[in-house]
């Protein structure tokens, strides 16, 4: 039994005639009429009353056949109509995952130009550890993540979005903030506050390293605080600390918070999508082009300053492995 015998069939009952039967189905007279025979032959019953020359009144099997046929029909149709929407964009399901920074002040923005332009999508979004992202993606429990490095991993696949670094913010009645720039020799003095250290992370160690070599130890207060925890004790005067940059634009704006750029001290990061090699779905392909045309106008301020004085823009060049 083939779907387009029951095709057919259908035509046959619904029509009256194997003459418009085969004019629906663009198919022939005979082809229908071999199609209704081989269907007889496979059930071993007649489905057709045929005691009236042209009148096709169904038997008992014949109406057993036709309700069931119908519905086969019908999930054949609203299963090529489900796939031709998936592949096409208009439904289905998108999981992305991101850590925290990402999550609060990169992701929601995405997610606006995305579902504009794709309002059928359903998006799922988690936040986790770099390394919990990573591993969920290895899983096929995420289709997308969104972190601050380019992972190694040969079974991932990743595409640059945008670059952000991590700065040190202060309040804005601070003494660093008046000059907007210290050494980094003046940091052993401050109370620092620090994000979570659970997992390794490079920055941490590019910091402790610098204070170390200008014989300024590090004098945490907080450890492993989130970095909206970070941002509020820094804005009351508990601590100095350093977190991502886009998370400090709103403080920053209302005047809370102070960035303050330490000398000899480059925290420059890059936001990678990452997801499993050959396996994005239409809706991840759309996502990831939505991210990096959102990264491209953020990054053309920045890509006419650095040309005005004279060094070239080049995104890769910030992708090393310390970047992890």
């Amino acid at each position: 039994m083939e779907l387009m015998q029951l095709e057919m069939f259908v035509a046959v009952v619904e029509v009256g005639s194997l003459r418009g039967a085969a004019e629906r189905v663009f198919r022939t007279q005979p082809a229908v009429s071999a199609a209704m025979s081989k269907l007889e032959r496979e059930f071993d019953a007649p489905l057709f009353d045929r005691s009236k020359r042209y009148d096709y009144r169904l038997t008992q099997a014949g109406e057993e056949l036709y309700r069931y046929a119908r519905q086969m029909l019908s999930l054949r149709d609203e299963t090529l109509t489900a796939l031709h929407n998936l592949c096409n964009v208009r439904a289905g399901r998108l999981r992305i995952g991101a850590n925290e920074s990402i999550s609060l002040h990169l992701l929601p923005q995405l997610a606006q130009a995305f579902l504009a332009a794709y309002p059928e999508l359903r998006m799922e979004m988690k936040r986790e550890r770099s390394a919990t992202l990573l591993a969920d993606l290895k899983s096929a429990n995420l289709d997308l993540a969104l972190v601050s490095f380019r992972p190694e991993d040969q079974s991932l696949d990743s595409a640059f979005v945008m670059r952000d670094k991590l700065v040190l913010v202060t309040r804005a009645t601070h003494q660093f903030a008046a000059k907007g720039r210290v050494g980094i020799e003046k940091l052993g003095t401050e109370r620092l506050l620090v994000m979570d250290i659970s997992e390794p992370s490079p920055w941490h160690g590019k910091i402790a390293k610098a204070l170390f070599e200008a014989n300024s130890p590090l004098h945490p207060v907080v450890e492993n605080a989130p970095i909206e925890s970070i941002k509020k004790m820094v804005s009351i005067g508990l601590g100095i600390g350093f977190v991502p940059l886009m998370t400090v634009q709103q403080e920053r704006a209302r005047g809370e918070l102070a960035v303050v750029d330490v000398d000899n001290l480059d925290l420059e990061r890059s936001i990678c999508m990452v997801w499993r090699r050959a396996a994005l779905s239409p809706a991840a392909k759309a996502f990831l082009e939505t991210a990096i045309a959102f990264g491209e106008r953020r990054e053309k301020p920045i890509r006419a300053v650095v040309h005005k004085i004279g060094a070239p823009f080049r995104p890769g060049a910030v992708l090393s492995r310390e970047d992890r």
